[in-house]
């Protein structure tokens, strides 16, 4: 079981597809050699992006409407 759960991460994004790519994204950023933007014991990327996702580290911002062709 995922720690934490899934539906608080879900209240940090606006669809579980916007969080499945934040999280994929920033997770290659930390395999990539991005410093993780909080204390972890964790190792993994995955984990690391969730939690800096949870802590509010880490948002999404849905592009302005007017940018959208």
């Amino acid at each position: 079981m995922l720690n934490p759960s899934f539906d608080h991460v879900l209240k940090e994004g606006d669809s579980r597809y916007t969080l499945v790519m934040l999280t994929a994204k920033r997770a290659r950023q930390i395999v990539d050699g991005s410093k993780p933007l909080i204390e972890t014991e964790s190792h993994k990327p995955v984990t690391i992006a969730i939690e800096e996702i949870v802590a509010g580290k880490v948002k999404y911002e849905n592009p302005p409407t007017n940018s959208i062709k």
